[in-house]
């Protein structure tokens, strides 16, 4: 009798290990590897995804996230290819690729605010955009978005680009005003204004989002995803919004995730990247996580018109969707 029911006892042992170990493949087979352009290096302004998957949010949605930081990587034109499901994006990106015939659609806003200023020495006396008439402002390029918050800047005090000199000096604003070779660059709100201050220079900022709102960066997927797998949308969305809900509520435990993520993170300045997460924040705020704002998608249409960078007005009912956000 005794024999028999160590018998029993291995055997349900062995057939709950069976099914543990089906259930575990059924798990694994479920997890969708997505590969997301970032557009942009490994850093701390990418907290919110970091903490998502640190936390397992993502994995919760099943979904495991491959970080691709190649500016080599077209995002925008993979997704609108259907090659890749999602990539990060700004509004005008979306637009642009739209008036080429690219079906993307913006399905969750990261960037409430358009993350741009405008940086000058104190000296200058630029406390509006009216002040900048025939003043030198280096800025990376004439493209991308530095060259849009700055038309933006510049159309709401009714000046043109001809009103200004732009220089394009690369992505080396921060040398450059060190070194007095410019005295106004274009920057993002949450990294030049701020590593200027850590070396010790005064600056003037005028940040974009108090002039005009603009569509920043967020989540771009295609309308084939969306008509395929409206619940893989559903579920980055979701991921997502926890990841900025807990990195808002908790900078200091975001920045220590961050640390898994970030290369060389731990060997940077603690008080200064805590102040670009906590600057980046502002801009990330919102009373609904991911919600796109209408009118911002107006006035991003109505820029690149009058800038030329599209020949008319693109649908908007196509290029955004809060379908999908929490």
């Amino acid at each position: 009798m005794f024999k028999k029911l160590v018998l029993l006892v291995l055997g349900l042992a062995v057939s709950l290990s069976a099914c543990g170990n089906s259930q575990d493949g059924n798990e694994a087979e479920a997890v969708r590897t997505i590969k997301l352009p970032m557009g942009y290096i490994p850093n701390i302004q990418y907290a919110p995804f970091y903490v998502a998957v640190d936390k397992g949010y993502f994995a919760e949605e099943g979904i495991e996230l491959e970080f691709d930081y190649s500016f080599e990587t077209d995002g925008v034109a993979l997704v609108g290819a259907g090659e890749l499901p999602f990539a990060v994006a700004s509004g005008e990106q979306v637009l642009l690729a739209r008036s080429q015939g690219l079906p993307v659609v913006y399905t969750f806003a990261w960037y409430q605010q358009f993350p741009i200023s405008i940086i000058s020495a104190p000296e200058l006396n630029i406390n509006e955009p009216a002040d900048l008439r025939r003043q030198t402002i280096g800025l990376p390029g004439l493209f991308g978005a530095n060259y849009i918050g700055l038309q933006a800047l510049l159309f709401s005090a009714g000046l043109t680009p001809e009103d200004v000199k732009m220089d394009a000096i690369g992505f080396n604003q921060v040398e450059a005003f060190a070194t007095k070779q410019q005295n106004i660059v274009v920057g993002y709100a949450a990294n030049e204004p701020i590593v200027l201050n850590s070396l010790g220079f005064d600056v003037t900022e005028l940040r974009v989002a108090d002039y005009v709102q603009l569509t920043a960066n967020g989540i771009l997927s295609s309308e084939m995803t969306i008509e395929n797998e409206p619940e893989l949308v559903r579920s980055m969305a979701r991921a997502l919004a926890r990841g900025i809900a807990d990195t808002i509520a908790n900078p200091d435990a975001a920045y220590t995730i961050s640390l898994k993520f970030v290369e060389n993170l731990a060997d940077q300045d603690k008080a200064v990247q805590l102040q670009i997460l906590n600057t980046s924040i502002e801009f990330w705020e919102a009373e609904r996580i991911g919600y796109s704002d209408p009118q911002a998608w107006e006035n991003m249409n109505d820029l690149l018109v009058k800038m030329e960078l599209i020949p008319a007005p693109v649908d908007l009912s196509q290029a955004f969707t809060i379908e999908f956000i929490p």
